[in-house]
């Protein structure tokens, strides 16, 4: 079985929506200071790129 781009974007997309949870669920329950913020952040900007690799499958 041989990998085209389109399923390299979606095990991407997948792989990167995997660690943004962790990282939100490193904020939420983790830290409890400013840094559970940041790492929050940073999750949600995995959120945000993976979304971009969802949208490009199909047009690459």
């Amino acid at each position: 079985m041989g990998m085209n781009k389109n399923t390299v974007l979606a095990w991407a997309t997948f792989i990167m929506i995997v660690v943004g949870l962790g990282l939100i669920a490193l904020g939420a329950f983790r830290y409890d200071d400013v840094a559970g913020y940041g790492f929050a952040a940073v999750g949600i900007g995995f959120f945000a790129i993976a979304w971009v690799f969802n949208a490009l499958k199909g047009r690459v």
